[in-house]
């Protein structure tokens, strides 16, 4: 990654420190679509830049999304990487390079 998009990492991560707590079926944005909150967030994440330029965007987002997917995935799977990878659709090859990308394994 890109120094500069470090620096945007912060920002990003800066933006959803203090996610949904999905666990409280009563909560008002439980029930929208994903789509819905990845929207909200990077719309914060510009916010917060303000007149400052991202880099590499695409990598940053994708990042802070397939990590904390890949780590729910393999914990609901009890670490079964064939049932993880089979969940995902993903080559079970592929599962293993991500997980090691992002410390998981």
């Amino acid at each position: 990654m890109a120094p500069h998009a470090q620096h945007n990492a912060h920002h990003f991560a800066t933006s959803s420190e203090h996610p949904a707590d999905y666990s409280k079926p009563h909560t008002d944005t439980a029930h929208e679509p994903l789509r819905v909150h990845v929207e909200r967030v990077v719309r914060q994440y510009f916010a917060l830049l303000g007149d400052e330029v991202p880099t590499d965007l695409y990598e940053l987002i994708l990042r802070q999304v397939e990590e904390p997917l890949l780590s729910v995935v393999l914990e609901q799977t009890r670490g079964n990487q064939t049932r993880c990878a089979q969940i995902l659709g993903l080559n079970r090859g592929t599962l293993r390079k991500k997980l090691k990308t992002y410390d998981l394994m």
